[in-house]
């Protein structure tokens, strides 16, 4: 775990709402679970309708995100898909526990 990049990945509003929404998909997102575990995760184009950015904020915000292993992504044909990557989550939830 890169505790810098996360850090500096979680410093900003709109990214920590990207990782809230992607918590849980069907209350954020206008999906259902099943589409969402088909496809891995949810459509950057539905982030980016939600936080009202424009598509190359997006990217760059989820780029920023994965390269923090925050974030884990799926294409399917020209579509990539996003989902939180709870195992570094977790890393996370522990070093602020036992460092900080």
């Amino acid at each position: 775990m890169n505790s810098i990049d996360i850090f500096k990945a979680l410093s900003n509003e709109i990214r920590l709402d990207i990782l809230t929404w992607l918590k849980d998909p069907e209350k954020h997102f206008n999906t259902s679970s099943a589409y969402v575990e088909k496809k891995g995760g949810v459509c950057v184009g539905d982030i980016q309708e939600k936080a009202n950015l424009s598509q190359s904020t997006i990217s760059h915000y989820l780029s920023m995100m994965q390269k923090a292993k925050l974030l884990q992504s799926e294409r399917h044909g020209k579509w990539t898909y996003y989902r939180r990557n709870e195992e570094t989550i977790k890393e996370l939830e522990k070093y602020v526990r036992e460092k900080l």
